[in-house]
């Protein structure tokens, strides 16, 4: 059940450039589904909207949430000021998850490009079976100390600093990766590739979309994308990401 809450920042630290990581004290935390977000809310009035933070980690015994989000305009520089003992009001959890009760016996692949590396933190900590991680950057590691403690870890960089040179399909190529299904989240080219490489492989792919939010809670429709079935509320080919999704068949979305 999502709820609003004013949630205490018990730590913030900044991971990579423009990159940081907020550990709340929050209950939500013993009901996140890996997959799922939050809205965070900006306190100045000037950038009213909330912004839709993927969720990285949960701690349910401690009642802790944690997210990483990068710098990318007014809302989220101002995230990045406050400090241990500062509040923030966040709305969650929100959307939906990855199944991962589908990965059961099942060698897994997670994907993760830029901002969309975060949820797969939690996603692996989850699974019980073989699980491989392959993270894409820009040029600068975060969370791979994270990620290598529960899971095969692979890493490619724009730069060719770490892993391979190139893209994630470039690194799931050179290090000949295989897997029986594919949890993923990232930017859109990214998720066009790997939706073209599951059907190709023929492996079932779960795709977590990014996508602006104006509510988070489906209310605006200014968060939708076209899928193969007709929604039940617009009575279209669309799905509201922030309800529907974010997490999707690969099949059900056209992208």
């Amino acid at each position: 059940m999502k709820k609003k809450e004013q949630a205490l920042i018990l730590e913030q630290t900044m991971l990579a450039k423009d990159i940081y990581s907020i550990w709340f004290q929050t209950d939500m935390a013993s009901e996140v589904v890996p997959g799922q977000f939050i809205c965070v809310y900006p306190n100045n009035d000037s950038t009213l909207l909330p912004r839709p933070i993927s969720v990285c980690e949960v701690d349910a015994a401690n009642q802790k949430l944690r997210i990483v989000y990068r710098i990318a305009g007014a809302g989220t520089r101002e995230f990045a000021a406050y400090n241990t003992g500062d509040y923030l009001w966040i709305l969650g959890p929100l959307g939906n998850g990855f199944p991962l009760e589908e990965a059961s016996g099942k060698r897994a692949m997670l994907i993760g490009g830029g901002i969309g590396i975060p949820p797969m933190v939690e996603t692996a900590k989850q699974l019980t079976g073989e699980t491989i991680v392959v993270a894409g950057y820009r040029d600068e590691l975060f969370l791979d100390r994270e990620l290598s403690a529960n899971g095969s870890f692979y890493a490619a960089t724009d730069s060719g600093a770490h892993g391979t040179k190139g893209t994630v399909m470039d690194a799931i190529a050179n290090n000949h990766l295989q897997a029986d299904i594919i949890f993923a989240c990232g930017p859109m080219p990214m998720l066009v590739a790997i939706k073209e490489y599951a059907a190709k492989h023929q492996i079932k792919a779960y795709l977590s979309l990014e996508e602006r939010m104006a509510c988070g809670v489906g209310a605006c429709l200014g968060c939708v994308c076209k899928t193969k079935e007709v929604d039940h509320h617009s009575h279209v080919h669309n799905a509201r990401i922030c309800t529907e999704g974010p997490v999707f068949e690969a099949t059900e979305v056209e992208i």
